[in-house]
């Protein structure tokens, strides 16, 4: 059922790592649907991203997090979607038995090889890992492959 309360066009996002794994579940609808990726959903009127993060990645996951900076954003015409780096607090990842099928802990070098992952995705976790260890710096254009229409968009990140 759609919910009047939702801001089609925001929407975020939430890389979640501890030690060498970062957490992704497995989408089940759209375009999307059956692939790995970082936990998030749209933005509620009122809300403000940083707390849709936190909303999101404890519906979707069983997992509580804080939101630690912004690693990235997507935007065009229409919509934007902002990606943050979140840190673990508590609990055990689990679905949320509708928006996705698992979530699970993925061994970040693993993630680059698996076809289950789109490369938004792979992208976006790449990007945050090398900021991680280079310090970030200027937003750059990384581009990538979308599964709508093969085409070619850019999520901007450190």
């Amino acid at each position: 059922m759609p919910e009047i309360d939702t801001d089609w066009e925001r929407s975020v996002g939430a890389v979640i790592m501890r030690g060498d794994k970062v957490l992704l579940v497995r989408h089940t609808y759209g375009a999307g649907a059956g692939m790995l990726i970082i936990p998030g959903g749209y933005v509620k009127h009122g809300e403000t991203p940083q707390d849709a993060v936190v909303r999101e990645v404890m519906e979707e996951t069983g997992i509580t997090v804080r939101p630690d900076r912004l690693a990235g954003i997507r935007f065009n015409m229409k919509d934007w979607y902002a990606v943050f780096t979140a840190e673990y607090i508590s609990g055990e990842a689990r679905s949320d038995g509708d928006e996705n099928s698992e979530a699970v802990w993925v061994y970040i070098p693993d993630i680059a090889l698996k076809k289950d992952v789109p490369d938004l995705t792979k992208k976006i976790v790449e990007s945050v890992v090398s900021a991680d260890k280079n310090g970030g710096g200027l937003y750059r254009a990384i581009p990538y492959k979308g599964r709508e229409n093969n085409g070619e968009y850019s999520f901007y990140s450190f």
